[in-house]
């Protein structure tokens, strides 16, 4: 669903840019509250992972192809606000080193794939656990549900931004009806790729799960007849930070597995939004993206002839550049947390 240039016309993507652009400083603050020693190093693998599995397009219906938007799933691992930031990150890096999202569309694409996405999704996901039995299953049972919604949510706020600026005249009704039917399906697949995600880090370490935590109960201790919670501690045992590294490994080479090898066989098929804009004529004052000149433009590296071998560095490329940024940020944003955590010093004369 990445809008290139001239589907929406200038005022409006200013707009929405300045909505995206509040969204990101929100989001900011908010992260330095759900980022700590077990989301900051996952926060930025989850931007990577998204990356890697937007690369691969899977067939939905006459002709057209869908992909991860993935905020459910950033929501739901490392917690709402840090989940906007990463899948900001990735349209970041998708707009600048792969031609892939217009820059002019770029505060379109973070309020309708990363902010619309992630807001729904987590509002869901949390109504659906507070009403479910306290399980693991509830949790991606959940989280099925909430990915599905995301998408037709992400449909319908493209509609209504293409309503108020879209730079053709086509029925707002007729857009609708079609981004809507398309992403329904779409979402199925997302809801699908979600819950297998979140339910295989829920297997090995659900403590690494955000939207998981607090559904543990405490361990009691009784305590002159009356029971109490057992505080946590504080330090990482080392064996909790082995796995944690180990968890972290394995995400990473399983991004760089799809990007490298599997997105090779990903559906050739327009998406949803590619689709719909071309059958109803959307993409008619559609513009040339300012980076279709990058070596990595259209996920392929350039002068590279073989076609497997030049996806797969793109890939791989991309998915270190997005783990590198994402992991930088997030930890910066996590320090900053601390610093204003420690307790200011002042001097008595």
């Amino acid at each position: 669903m990445h809008v290139p240039d001239g589907f929406i016309d200038a005022p409006t993507s200013a707009a929405a840019g300045a909505v995206a652009a509040a969204a990101v400083a929100v989001s900011l603050r908010g992260a330095r509250r759900e980022l700590d020693e077990r989301t900051a190093p996952l926060a930025g693998l989850v931007a990577a992972f998204i990356f890697a599995v937007q690369m691969l397009n899977f067939p939905v219906a006459a002709g057209t192809s869908g992909h991860l938007l993935g905020g459910a799933l950033a929501a739901i691992l490392v917690g709402p606000y840090t989940g906007v930031l990463c899948v900001s990150v990735v349209l970041l890096m998708q707009g600048i080193l792969f031609a892939d999202g217009g820059l002019t569309a770029l505060g379109v694409n973070i309020t309708v794939m990363g902010c619309v996405t992630t807001v729904v999704a987590y509002a869901v996901f949390r109504g659906l656990v507070k009403v479910l039995p306290r399980t693991r299953r509830s949790v991606t049972a959940a989280s099925f549900a909430a990915a599905v919604l995301s998408v037709p949510a992400a449909a319908l706020a493209f509609t209504l931004i293409y309503g108020i600026g879209g730079t053709t005249d086509v029925a707002i009704g007729k857009v609708a009806t079609a981004m809507v039917g398309v992403h329904v399906l779409i979402g199925i697949g997302e809801a699908a790729i979600t819950a297998l995600t979140v339910g295989a880090v829920i297997a090995v370490r659900p403590d690494l799960v955000y939207g998981a935590r607090g559904l543990q109960q405490k361990l009691k201790l009784r305590v002159n007849g009356e029971l109490v919670d057992v505080p946590a501690a504080e330090p990482v045992p080392a064996a909790a930070r082995s796995s944690h590294r180990t968890v972290w490994l394995a995400g990473l080479a399983t991004s760089l597995v799809l990007a490298g090898v599997v997105s090779f066989y990903a559906s050739a098929s327009p998406d949803g939004l590619e689709k719909v804009a071309a059958d109803k004529g959307i993409d008619a004052k559609v513009e040339d993206h300012a980076a279709a000149d990058s070596p990595l433009a259209d996920y392929g590296v350039k002068d590279v002839d073989n076609a497997r071998l030049s996806g797969g560095l793109a890939g791989v490329i991309g998915v270190g550049v997005t783990v590198v940024a994402g992991t930088g940020i997030f930890w910066a944003v996590r320090r900053r947390r601390t610093q204003d955590a420690s307790p200011v010093s002042t001097t008595v004369a």
